[in-house]
């Protein structure tokens, strides 16, 4: 067994779960503008008070796990996402605490509303400079980061982030299809579809741009015979995103937050074969980040048990909090 590949599944594994997961409430963070009353906007956060905080346990796994399991790779891109992690990681904490605030202190809850919208922006728009900045490339000298402070702000790193926007929206929008009724969801359902357009749109700019940033994935996709091999990737993009639409346009309420998370696993599938064997594009692989084997292996002991506790725990909190989120049924 490689243990290298198995930690780079984990991880990949832990970074999708917090997309999936922590992306809908940072979407539903994202819409909580354009809902027409404060009713709604309860509804909203209702739908994820039970659940929004133990969302972000994956992204400190994911974290936790790229220093244990690959320390090279996460002392390169540390300093280099610096500024965009320190932001989001304080829109986070922000997010949190006007989320329990709003709640308590009446008083001033548009602010502390305000306050939760705001987190989520700023959160969300991080997450994706911090991916664009991944994909174009990190400068490096050996075994360290080589780049300016400011590397991470370029017209690339800020389309993905605007891309991570219309993602995590259009997420919001098809969660709260299946967690509300009336008003609040003919509204989702005319949000979803423009969304969806959005997203494909930003999912086909980012797909050609990338190519012509890095010869590295430029020969990944367009040589023989990978440009065969690889086709049906964009193609199923394209099949799901009609898909979307069509279960949209029917109304259904289940089919569009899956086929949401079909897109967002086809977008991180076509990451992975544009840049694999690379953790640090296009200089350090996977091998070369990785802890020694012996530290592995202890962190995969510990890996084995905390992710099935995670999953339970997680399954069994969305279960009993299931079904539709009711007028003034809020949890606070």
């Amino acid at each position: 067994m490689d243990l290298v590949l198995l930690w780079v599944f984990i991880l990949a594994f832990a970074v999708y779960a917090y997309v999936v997961l922590d992306g809908f409430d940072l979407g539903i963070g994202l819409l909580a503008p354009f809902v027409g009353s404060s009713a709604d906007r309860e509804r909203m956060i209702g739908a994820i008070a039970p659940v929004w905080d133990g969302n972000e346990t994956w992204l400190v796994l994911g974290g936790g796990g790229l220093m244990a399991a690959f320390p090279l790779a996460y002392a390169i891109l540390m300093p280099a996402l610096y500024a965009p992690l320190v932001a989001m990681l304080l829109a986070l904490i922000f997010r949190g605490v006007a989320f329990e605030f709003r709640h308590r202190d009446e008083r001033h809850r548009s602010l502390w509303t305000a306050g939760f919208v705001f987190g989520s922006y700023v959160a969300t728009f991080c997450q994706g400079i911090a991916l664009g900045t991944i994909l174009q490339g990190v400068e490096t000298s050996g075994r360290a980061y080589a780049g300016g402070w400011f590397d991470w702000l370029s017209p690339f790193s800020l389309a993905t982030g605007a891309a991570l926007l219309a993602g995590y929206a259009l997420l919001g929008a098809c969660f709260l299809l299946m967690k509300t009724g009336g008003d609040l969801q003919d509204r989702m359902f005319r949000y979803a579809r423009p969304l969806s357009l959005l997203l494909v749109a930003f999912v086909g700019l980012v797909s050609l741009w990338t190519p012509l940033i890095s010869d590295f994935v430029a020969g990944r996709w367009f040589t023989w015979p990978n440009i065969a091999l690889l086709s049906p990737v964009p193609l199923l993009v394209l099949g799901i995103a009609a898909a979307l639409l069509r279960s949209l346009a029917r109304r259904h309420e289940f089919a569009p937050f899956l086929l949401t998370l079909a897109l967002f696993f086809l977008c991180f599938l076509g990451l992975g074969i544009s840049f694999f064997p690379y953790i640090v594009p296009i200089s350090v692989t996977v091998w070369q980040a990785a802890a020694p084997a012996s530290t592995l292996v202890f962190l995969l002991v510990g890996v084995a048990i905390l992710i099935p506790i995670i999953l339970i725990y997680t399954g069994y909190s969305y279960w009993v909090f299931r079904g539709k989120v009711e007028d003034q049924q809020f949890y606070h």
